[in-house]
Formats: structure tokens, sequence, C-alpha cells
């Protein structure tokens, strides 16, 4: 694998916009320690609208500043986890973080005894109007704030709870190690992150098989001690949601976010109910494979053999044609991305494995991607520049208070991109061979993002429940409950294999409790967008391109209602599913 200054300039994200060098950074950071203190000189005062607002708004200056240098030194670590000079930065910056949480504590405390009417005034003042949510939330979470000094004892606290994520990530990055596996005829390959959904890809079932059990087995050489670092994680949700009186670590998760639990339930629910249709969807993919049995390394196989590889360059002109019925303002965003290095293209050695989208307010949004020339990358492409859109129209149309979307509606974005992507290939086929593996494309994203989440979000739910309940969590309960999980849900006519049961131990989305649930409801959101705005519905389109520019000014579930989606509707998760079974249909018929 190449080193980081290997790889060409121009398929490297620009982060000047953020800080030219780390001198620059340091010398913010330095004025941001020495000084951050003055805003303490209002403690015990917030009582009148002037010293309140006064405060808000330095409060509002440190958070932008301790916000900025923490993206820019978590972005460094990013791209090359090895050097040690941007580990020391992202060190120097969290400890800070820390710091300064716990000295700002006070705002939201003090702020929680001022009377309701009086709160409702400040929401009222025009001079307040950045603020309005937050007085709404103070309100709102009133019943779930603790005292000051309580407060300032959990803003402490925060730096050593978020250290179940940070060593996954570390030993997830930088320690795993993958045992080299062998294809049918006997030939060696190097296994790791980057290349294991490749391999998953291949025409050779053993080289499949062996990477599956690469993958899993790597993780399950370190099953008790994985498992232990993951119900740390999980003891301090339950921590967090008993001592703000919360019931329920996922209804602490769910509440901050307005979503009601039966959204959470009605996904888990329906797709149970549903699991037939994956199923039919197994049987489709053995018959075209022609296998006596399917197992579950086969799900991703290719189908068709005459698959072309893209350019990085290839693939950003599909997404700009795939995405053309969203508008020229939207293409010209992207063209904007791609020339401005907005994209951090090609794997190095101690890179981030996979992809994402991330970035800060008033500085160009970032994209890092680990490219490898498959259709697997141009969605995967298409995909996190969706999430990037989203915050660039977010933050030109919101003040920083009010422009960062809920998680909830994270992956709408990115997933109505995928879908107007698939529907791009699907209507450009120019032969049937090429029209079949499209629509195995498209029920491996179902597969992948509802399917499999869903099993995430039931196993997260289960697991947490379990230790709430003072239930088995042993590493032998999570493993047998896993493995049980994934018989249930790929049903009796998909091989398992043994490493299946340490699968949930490679999930790095497992630290961000019961956010997996969130790319089944945001495909599902996705799919009904992107159905309508490809059969011309101008009122969908102008709802998602509204959706897009109002960050958080309203709960996520209103937000999805205004691009034409209703999650608390039973029958939209029956529209979903019944579409699938007619492209099942569909697809069958071609066959």
């Amino acid at each position: 694998m190449k080193l980081r200054e290997e790889i060409e300039q121009k398929y490297k994200w620009d982060l000047s916009s953020y800080f030219k060098n780390i001198e620059e950074w340091d010398k913010s950071f330095n004025f941001l320690k020495n000084n951050y203190k003055e805003i303490l000189k209002y403690e015990n005062k917030l009582k009148n609208k002037d010293d309140i607002y006064a405060c808000l708004e330095l409060e509002n200056k440190i958070s932008y500043d301790m916000g900025l240098l923490y993206v820019y030194a978590s972005l460094l670590v990013k791209e090359d986890s090895t050097n040690s000079v941007n580990q020391n930065l992202l060190n120097k910056i969290e400890k800070l973080s820390v710091e300064i949480d716990e000295n700002t504590s006070f705002i939201s405390t003090e702020i929680k005894e001022l009377n309701d009417d009086f709160l409702n005034e400040l929401i009222l003042d025009n001079k307040f109007n950045n603020y309005d949510l937050f007085f709404k939330n103070i309100i709102k979470n009133k019943k779930h704030m603790l005292s000051k000094n309580e407060e300032k004892l959990l803003a402490a606290t925060s730096e050593f709870a978020g250290q179940f994520s940070n060593i996954f990530d570390k030993f997830d990055t930088a320690d795993v190690k993958f045992k080299k596996i062998k294809d049918s005829i006997g030939k060696e390959y190097e296994m790791n992150n980057s290349v294991y959904h490749k391999y998953l890809q291949s025409n050779d079932r053993t080289l499949r098989e062996n990477a599956y059990k690469s993958m899993n087995g790597a993780y399950g050489a370190l099953n008790h001690t994985l498992s232990e670092i993951y119900m740390g994680n999980v003891k301090s949700d339950c921590f967090y949601a008993k001592v703000r009186h919360f019931n329920s670590s996922l209804e602490a998760s769910l509440y901050s976010e307005e979503v009601d639990k039966s959204v959470y339930d009605t996904l888990i629910k329906s797709v149970n109910q549903n699991l037939s249709v994956f199923h039919k969807y197994f049987m489709i993919k053995r018959n075209l494979l022609k296998l006596d049995k399917f197992a579950v390394y086969d799900v991703h196989a290719p189908t068709i053999k005459c698959l072309e590889q893209y350019s990085y360059d290839e693939a950003f002109e599909i997404v700009k044609r795939a995405t053309k019925c969203l508008g020229d303002d939207y293409v010209d965003v992207l063209c904007k991305a791609k020339d401005e290095r907005w994209l951090d293209v090609y794997a190095n050695k101690g890179k981030d494995t996979g992809a994402f989208s991330w970035g800060f307010y008033g500085k160009n949004p970032v994209v890092l991607l680990n490219f490898e020339n498959t259709i697997n990358d141009v969605f995967t492409l298409g995909h996190e520049l969706g999430h990037s859109m989203h915050t660039y129209y977010s933050n030109k149309n919101q003040p920083i208070q009010k422009a960062g979307y809920e998680i909830f509606v994270a992956e709408v974005a990115s997933t109505v991109n995928e879908m107007l992507l698939i529907n791009y290939f699907i209507n450009n086929s120019k032969t049937k061979n090429e029209k079949i593996y499209y629509y195995d494309y498209l029920f491996k994203m179902f597969y992948s993002t509802i399917f499999r989440q869903t099993l995430f979000a039931e196993f997260e739910e289960s697991v947490h429940n379990f230790y709430e309940k003072g239930l088995d969590t042993t590493t032998d309960a999570l493993n047998d409950f896993y493995y049980n999980l994934n018989k249930k849900y790929f049903g009796d006519n998909v091989m398992l294999v043994d490493e299946v049961k340490y699968e949930w131990s490679r999930i790095p989305h497992f630290y961000s409790s019961f956010y997996v649930y969130k790319y089944a409801t945001g495909l599902i959101s996705a799919f009904c967008i992107a159905n309508k705005i490809s059969s011309k519905d101008e009122k969908t389109l102008k709802g998602y391109k509204k959706f897009l520019t109002m960050g958080a000014t309203k709960p996520p579930v209103e937000l999805l209602k205004i691009a034409g989606v209703d999650l608390e509707n039973e029958q939209t998760f029956s529209y979903v599913f019944n579409k699938m079974k007619d492209l099942l249909d569909d697809w069958k018929s071609l066959i």
C-alpha cells in the first residue's frame, strides 16, 4: 500500500480552508486555551437578557473555535493514523474540549433554572432568533438535566467515557492482523479492511469464503477483549440514560432526536414480517450463481462477469449525470467539490478504512474514500457526496446554531443519490445482462441497508436490554445471540459459517449506539423520495430541495414529511416492501 506522500496531490483533500498548516492550528489552539475562561465571568449571572445573550454569543465563538480545531486534527489522523504529530494534535484538543465542557456546563444548568415563561419570552425575542431551538430544548430537557455541580461532573467524565470508541478505532485501523487467504487454485492474497469487499465480489467462491472467514476470524481472535470494550460502551450508554432519568438507553437516544419509539419498533417489525422478500432474493441469486446451497458469503458475488472498471474521473461524471434531475445548482456544487479538492480519493498506509463525509461550519465539507475502481466505489462516491451536499446546503442557509441536522436524517440525502444512481444504471443498460446485474446491485443495497442494518439494530437494542435487565452479556452470550439472530434473518436455506458469530465485534457503528437503524429508515425514506423525483413529481423535488436546506430547524421526522415521507405511518414501510416485491418479479422475469 502506498505511503501518503506517494499519492498525487489532486487526489488528496485540501484542508487549507480549515488551517493553512500546523503552526496556524497551534496558534489558534493556544489562543483558545489562554482565553476561553473569559466566559466564567457570566457564571451565576444568567438572569437578564443582556448577560444571557452576551454569554451565548461568547460560548458560540468558543464552541466554533474548539470544533474547528477538533475537526482539522481528526481529519489529519483519519488520513494517516501512523503520524504521531497528528495524533498529538488530536490528543491536545480532546483534552482541552473536556476542560472547556466542564467550565461551560454552568450555562445550561443556570438557564434551566429560569422559569418557562421567561424562556418562552426569549424564544419570541428576535434578538435570540438563532438560539430559539436552544431554549426550546432547555424547556424540553428540564426533567432530564441535573444540578450545576452534577452536570459539571458528568461533563468531566466524557473524556474516558468516549475511550471505548477510540480504543476500537485504534485497533480497527492500526492493530488488527489478518491471515493471508487463498483462492480455489491456491493463489495467496493479502487481507485487510480495504480489500475485503473486493474479495467478497470475486467470482471465485473459495476466495469469498476465505475472505469472510479471515475478516471475522481476525476479530474473533480477540473476541473476549473486544466484547469487554463493547460492553464498556453499552454500560456507559446505560449509565448516562439512568442518571438522566430515562427508562432505557434507547429511549434516551430517541428522545434526543425527537423520534418516537414506534418508528424503531415498526422498522424491526416490518423487516421481520417481510424477511421472505429477502429469502426470495437469496434464492434467485442462488439460481443465477448455479449453487446447490447459498451461503452468507455469496450475497455480494457477481452474477454477470462482464463488468466495467471505473476511474475516479469517470465515476464522478456518472454521479453528475445521475443527479441532474436535482437541478443545475446541485450539479454545479458537485463540480465545485471536485475542483476545490473536497475529496481524499485513494487508500494509503495508515488511512482510515471505508468512507465518510465530514466537515465544519463555514468550511468545505470533505469526503474520505478508498477508491478501488469498482462499481461499488461509484456508489460510495455518490453516497458520500450526498452527505456533503446536505451539509453544504444546510450550512449555506442556516446559522451555525441550526445548521447541524440530526443523525436521524443524515443518511437520507446520501441514499437518495444512490437510488438515483441505480435508476440511472438500470435505465441506461445496453443489454439484458447489464440490467440483471443492476437489479442484483439494487437488492444488495436493500440487503446491506435494510436487512443488515435492521439486524444490527435488533442486536444492539437487545444487548442494551440484556444489560439493563441484568441478563447474561458474557462473550459467549453475545456470540450465541448474534449467531441465532443471523439464523432467523437468513432463514433455513442460507448456509452460515461459524465465524459469523464474531461479526458484531467488528462493527464500528456499534460505538455510536442506536445509529445503524437510521441507515434503514434513511434508505426507506430515500427510496420513496427518489422514486417520486424520477417520476417527475415536482412537489417532491421542491420539498426535497427544501429539506436539504433546513438543517435542524424542525424535528427530523417532521423534516422528512416536507420531503414527502411519513415514517410514523406503517404504510410507508409497506409501500417499500411492496415495491421490492414488484422489482423482484421484474428481475425474475428478465432471468
